[in-house]
């Protein structure tokens, strides 16, 4: 009987325990995710700088063949073989952005059932508003990433095409061309997603403020330069 007693004491004290340390507030769970969110992008932003250096070798490789003329075939071959071997290490890139990205939208998420939770009705649309906001440069970014995806393997053909003698002007003119207007998808792309960071970032901001919470703010933005073929 003592036995029993002690069983059920020591277990109302264990479950006083887990109630304590659960007890952190809604606001602050969601802060916790936020945070840990943009924690996971931080592969995402180290591959920033080493993709834009390769899109600045890339489009000096193509600048240096087409400097060349059919007498110097080998050196054009040569050449065409770096770029592929850049457009490679580009992709092996953008494939660690991606995995960072949907890394980061899966720790996000988990704020949805959240939300309407939060007591204070300012903090609450101002969640929401935020939570809107950074689904859409998910979007955004998985239409930057088909994009980018796309003009590295019209980049790949290219050099491929390069390496062949017989290569007419004007197939190469149409597939420059081709390259060029997928480029410039990938700009058009790259910036709604920035400026879709730049809104969600000022939310995050506005939702802390309206919460209570003192935080530090990140601003993860992709600013990569992309270069069109002349």
């Amino acid at each position: 009987m003592v036995f029993k007693k002690s069983f059920l004491i020591l277990l109302l004290f264990l479950i006083a325990i887990v109630t304590a340390c659960s007890g952190a507030s809604t606001s602050e769970k969601i802060y916790d995710h936020l945070e840990k969110a943009v924690e996971l992008e931080d592969t995402f932003v180290k591959q920033q700088d080493p993709i834009v250096e390769l899109e600045k070798k890339e489009q000096e490789i193509y600048s240096q063949i087409i400097d060349l003329g059919m007498n110097e075939f080998e050196k054009i071959k040569e050449l065409s073989k770096q770029a592929i071997k850049n457009i490679e290490k580009r992709k092996e890139k953008i494939e660690l952005e991606k995995e960072s990205i949907n890394a980061s939208k899966e720790e996000f998420t988990k704020i949805d059932g959240m939300i309407e939770d939060l007591e204070e009705e300012k903090a609450k649309k101002s969640a929401q508003e935020m939570y809107e906001v950074m689904t859409k440069r998910y979007d955004a970014y998985d239409q930057l990433y088909e994009a980018y995806s796309k003009t590295l393997k019209l980049e790949k053909d290219l050099y491929t095409m390069l390496q062949k003698k017989e290569l007419e002007q004007e197939t190469l003119t149409k597939h420059i061309e081709k390259v060029n207007k997928s480029y410039q998808q990938v700009i058009e792309v790259n910036k709604k997603f920035n400026e879709l960071t730049t809104e969600y970032n000022a939310l995050k901001e506005e939702f802390y403020t309206a919460a209570g919470i003192d935080a530090e703010y990140e601003n993860n933005e992709q600013t990569g330069d992309k270069d069109s073929k002349e």
